[in-house]
C-alpha cells in the first residue's frame, strides 16, 4: 500500500458509524521490542525482563509490557483512523483481556462507534472509535476506546 500526505488517514466526512477498519500490517513482538520499551519507559518490573522471575509466576514466562501493546495498537490504526487527526482527545476503557508474550503476533481492527461535529470548531468533527487487538490465535488481548478530533475535508 502506498501512502502520501493526501491519502494518509481520513477526513471527518469519510467516517461513518458502524464502519470497521482492519489494520495492516500485523506485528510480531520481539524480545527487543519489549526490552526497549521497558528501558524507554523505566518500567523495570521483573515480570517483563527476568525470565527466571517470570517462570515462577502464573504466566510461566515474561509478559510484554501492557502499555507497549496499547501504543502498538494505536500506532497500527493511524493510517486508517487518525492519520489526519488534529488531536486524540480521550483514551478510555483500556482493557487487557489476556497477556501478550514475546513471539506473539498482534493484529487489530477498529469500529467507528459514533461521529459528531465539533460544538466549538466548525471545521472539525469528533470520531468515537473502539479498537480491539488479537493474538495469532485470534484471542482478544486488548480493547480500547478513544475520541479523535479530525478536520472536515471541505474546510481544509
Amino acid at each position: 500500500m502506498e501512502y502520501s500526505h493526501n491519502n494518509f488517514g481520513k477526513y471527518f466526512e469519510e467516517f461513518c458509524k458502524g464502519d470497521i477498519h482492519e489494520h495492516f500490517p500485523s506485528k510480531t513482538i520481539t524480545e527487543s521490542d519489549n526490552n526497549l520499551f521497558c528501558l524507554l519507559t523505566m518500567n523495570h518490573h521483573p515480570l517483563h525482563l527476568d525470565e527466571d522471575y517470570a517462570a515462577k509466576t502464573i504466566f510461566k514466562k515474561r509478559v510484554v509490557v501492557g502499555t507497549y501493546i496499547v501504543s502498538l495498537v494505536v500506532g497500527m490504526s493511524v493510517p486508517d483512523i487518525s492519520g489526519k487527526a488534529i488531536a486524540n482527545l480521550d483514551y478510555e476503557q483500556i482493557v487487557h483481556h489476556a497477556p501478550v508474550f514475546i513471539g506473539d503476533t498482534i493484529h487489530a481492527s477498529s469500529i467507528i462507534l459514533d461521529v459528531r461535529e465539533s460544538k466549538t470548531k466548525p471545521n472539525e468533527g469528533i470520531i468515537f472509535v473502539e479498537t480491539k487487538a488479537y493474538n495469532q490465535n485470534n484471542e482478544l488481548v486488548l480493547t480500547l476506546k478513544r475520541n479523535i478530533l479530525v478536520p472536515k475535508k471541505d474546510k481544509v
